[in-house]
């Protein structure tokens, strides 16, 4: 009863923990082989996994039941991770790949246009986490097919920008660009009024009250009437000599 419990704790805690890599199957066929004993039947699932920061693969696993056909696809997946470089949030440049049936053009997005994909190459970009980009699937409609076109076409994207030593700009970097170019704008249409961060920052110091700090008053010092200055009497004495004389 102990080591039921145990292996019950350890699942939940499995669960809990956040996963490092995305998961999304994107095809699940039932298959069939031919033996010496008869047919035997299984299943085979289509998986892409990717981390949403630039790393992203594809694999393939069969097995008897579902469950275990994803878990190999799984773990091929992760053998073949790809590194996928971007430029902010879209990719360097637009690429037209064709691959046996499937013809996929891939091009890049401005900020805020979102995945403008079909369900393949959505799973294959979103897993990768590229944010904005625009694709047309100009060949075939497998599935199968159309994601390994969509990783084949990453993939001479990340070795054009390896070889011709392309400088690319992280999401962060373009996010401040654009905060400080619609600053500029707005500077520059309104340059009297101010700017709502700025008006943001002044209401927050107006609901902060103010502490009153008490002044001292020093006491004024006492000042003492001057002394005026004591005079001689006058003597009329030479006045008086003169009048006798």
């Amino acid at each position: 009863m102990m080591r039921g419990n145990n292996t019950q704790r350890r699942d939940n805690r499995q669960d809990r923990e956040p996963k490092e890599f995305e998961e999304k199957v994107v095809q699940i066929n039932r298959v069939s082989k031919k033996t010496k004993g008869g047919n035997q039947s299984g299943f085979s699932a289509l998986v892409v996994v990717g981390n949403k920061k630039g790393k992203v693969g594809v694999g393939l696993g069969k097995a008897k039941d579902v469950a275990s056909a994803v878990q190999k696809g799984v773990k091929k997946a992760k053998r073949k991770m790809l590194d996928i470089p971007m430029d902010g949030t879209t990719i360097p440049f637009a690429i037209n790949m064709k691959l046996g049936a499937a013809h996929i053009l891939l091009k890049p997005a401005p900020p805020g246009s979102g995945i403008i994909a079909g369900g393949a190459v959505r799973a294959v970009v979103d897993a990768a986490g590229i944010r904005d980009i625009s694709s047309k699937i100009k060949g075939t409609s497998n599935q199968a097919s159309n994601v390994y076109a969509t990783l084949e076409a990453l993939r001479q994207i990340r070795d054009i920008v390896a070889n011709k030593g392309i400088v690319l700009k992280s999401a962060e970097q373009v996010e401040r660009e654009e905060k400080e170019a619609l600053k500029r704008q707005f500077e520059k249409e309104h340059p009297k009024e101010v700017s709502p961060v700025q008006t943001e920052q002044k209401v927050e110091q107006k609901k902060k009250p103010e502490v009153k700090k008490e002044q001292k008053v020093e006491p004024k010092p006492k000042v003492e009437p001057k002394a005026e200055p004591k005079t001689a009497p006058k003597t009329e004495v030479k006045e008086k000599d003169n009048a006798k004389a």
